[in-house]
C-alpha cells in the first residue's frame, strides 16, 4: 500500500496539480519562483495543514508543531538532493528568489521559536504569524520591482545576480514570443511563465497567448497506453487511480476543461491531502510492527510521508529544467508551513477559547532550532559555491548532510547521544 501511495501522489502531481498551476501562472503572469512559492507550496503543503489542525482541535496535542518542525529539515536537505540526484538536467538558480525566500523562512522559524519559549501560545502572537506571512504575499506581489532595484544596487559588487540574470535570459524556452511581445516583457520577466511546457509545445503554447480559440492537437488521453515496456507495466498497475482520477478530477490540460483550472487545483490538492494521510497511516502500522521507536519513524518515515508531495512535485519540475520553482517550493512550502501553524492557533485563540492560551510543549525546540538554521545557511552557500545551480553534486552533498543529521538526531533520541526516554509507536 505503501509504494502504490507513492505511485499515486505522482500520478496527482503530473496529471493534474503542476497542469493546473502552469495555468494559473500564466494566468496571474507569476514567474517560475512565485508559483512555487505560492500556490505549488499551499497545494503540496495540504496534509501538513490538515495535521495542524487536528493537532490544535482534535488530538490538542503538539502533533502539528513537532510534525511541521521535524519535516522542515528533511524538505531543505532531502528533497534538494532528490532534486539533485534524479533530475538529469543541470537546473540553474536565481539569486534573488532562494534569499528572498531562506530570508523568509528563517524570519518565520524564529517567530514560532519566540512563540513557543514559554509552552503558550497567545492569539496575538498567533496573529503576528499571520502577519508575517501577509508581508511575504506582500514582497511577492512587487517581486519583480524588488529584483530589479536588487540587481541595480548590488550588480557591481555580487557577480551572481548578473551571472544568474544572463544564464536564465540564454536559457528561455519562448525567445521568439519575448521578442514579439517587446522588450518590456523581456524586462521584467525574470522567467517564462509557460513553465512546464517544452519545445513541442511552442506552437501550441504561441497559439493560445495570440488569444485564438481553438487549439489545433488536444492533449492525448490518460488511457492511452505508453509505448515503453516498464511504463506499461506501471501503467496497467496504475489503471484503478487513473480511472479515479480521471471520473473526479477535471483535466485542464485537455481544451475541453482549461476554464476549470482552479477546480483542478483544489481537487488534485484534496486528492494529494487525502493519499498522503492514507500513506502516514501506513507507515506507522509498519513501524508499530516492526517496534521502531516513534521519535526515529518520526525523524524518517514520516517526515518523507508528509513532504512526499512536495518532493514528487519538486522533482518533476527540475526534471524540466525549472529549478528557481524547485527550489522555491522546496522553502516556500516551509514558510507555508509555518502559516499552517498560525491559522489554527489564531481561530482557537481568538474565537474559540478566549479565556486562556495553547498549552503547548517546547522541549527540544532549541535543537530543532539551530538545526533548521544551519540547514537553511547550508543550502544558500552549497547553490553559491555550486555555481547557481542544482546538479549532481550538489545533491550528493545534501544527501550526506541529511543523512549526518538523522544519524545524529536518532543516536539523541534513542539516547545513545545524551539522556532521552524512547517511546514506541502505539505505546
Amino acid at each position: 500500500i505503501i509504494l502504490y501511495m507513492f505511485l499515486a501522489v505522482s500520478i496527482v502531481c503530473d496529471d493534474y496539480f503542476l497542469p493546473s498551476l502552469e495555468i494559473i501562472s500564466e494566468c496571474l503572469g507569476l514567474s517560475q519562483d512565485v508559483a512555487g512559492a505560492t500556490f505549488m507550496a499551499a497545494g503540496s503543503s495540504a496534509p501538513e495543514f490538515v495535521t495542524a489542525f487536528l493537532g490544535v482541535f482534535v488530538t490538542k496535542g503538539d502533533i502539528g508543531v513537532s510534525t511541521i518542525l521535524g519535516s522542515a529539515i528533511y524538505n531543505l536537505l532531502g528533497i534538494s538532493a532528490a532534486c539533485g540526484l534524479f533530475s538529469s538536467v543541470v537546473s540553474r538558480l536565481s539569486c534573488w528568489p532562494l534569499f528572498r525566500d531562506c530570508l523568509a523562512y528563517t524570519i518565520s522559524v524564529a517567530a514560532v521559536l519566540a512563540m513557543i519559549s514559554d509552552n503558550r501560545i497567545y492569539w496575538y502572537e498567533s496573529a503576528s504569524l499571520l502577519l508575517i506571512y501577509g508581508c511575504y504575499i506582500l514582497v511577492l506581489c512587487f517581486d519583480i520591482k524588488i529584483n530589479q532595484y536588487l540587481m541595480k544596487k548590488f550588480s557591481p559588487c555580487c557577480t551572481c545576480f548578473t551571472k544568474a540574470t544572463e544564464e536564465n535570459a540564454e536559457q528561455q524556452p519562448l525567445v521568439g514570443w519575448r521578442e514579439e511581445r517587446g522588450p518590456l516583457i523581456r524586462q521584467q520577466s525574470r522567467t517564462d511563465s509557460g513553465i512546464f511546457q517544452d519545445e513541442l509545445d511552442y506552437s501550441q503554447l504561441s497559439t493560445s497567448l495570440h488569444g485564438l480559440d481553438e487549439i489545433s492537437e488536444d492533449h492525448p488521453s490518460v488511457f492511452t497506453m505508453p509505448e515503453a515496456d516498464m511504463k506499461r507495466i506501471l501503467w496497467v498497475l496504475s489503471l484503478p487511480i487513473i480511472t479515479l482520477l480521471y471520473l473526479t478530477v477535471p483535466d485542464c490540460r485537455r481544451q475541453f476543461w482549461r476554464n476549470w483550472f482552479m477546480v483542478t487545483f483544489l481537487i488534485s490538492a484534496a486528492w494529494i491531502s487525502a493519499i498522503t494521510y492514507v500513506l502516514v497511516w501506513m507507515i506507522t502500522i509498519a513501524g508499530e510492527t516492526l517496534g521502531i521507536p516513534e521519535s526515529v519513524m518520526g525523524l524518517t518515515l514520516l517526515a518523507a510521508g508528509t513532504s512526499l508531495p512536495d518532493t514528487v512535485a519538486s522533482v518533476l519540475v527540475a526534471r524540466k529544467g525549472n529549478g528557481d520553482m524547485a527550489m522555491s517550493n522546496i522553502v516556500g512550502s516551509n514558510v507555508f508551513d509555518m502559516l499552517c501553524l498560525g491559522i489554527p492557533w489564531f481561530i482557537k485563540t481568538a474565537f474559540i477559547n478566549t479565556s486562556g492560551p495553547i498549552e503547548v510543549n517546547s522541549s527540544g525546540l532549541t535543537y530543532t532550532a539551530i538545526s533548521l538554521i544551519c540547514s537553511v545557511v547550508f543550502i544558500f552557500l552549497a547553490v553559491h559555491l555550486n555555481g547557481w545551480k542544482i546538479d549532481k553534486k550538489l545533491g550528493t552533498i545534501c544527501l550526506v548532510l541529511y543523512l549526518v543529521f538523522t544519524v545524529l538526531s536518532i543516536l539523541y533520541e534513542l539516547g545513545i547521544i545524551g539522556n532521552n526516554p524512547t517511546r514506541v509507536c502505539g505505546n
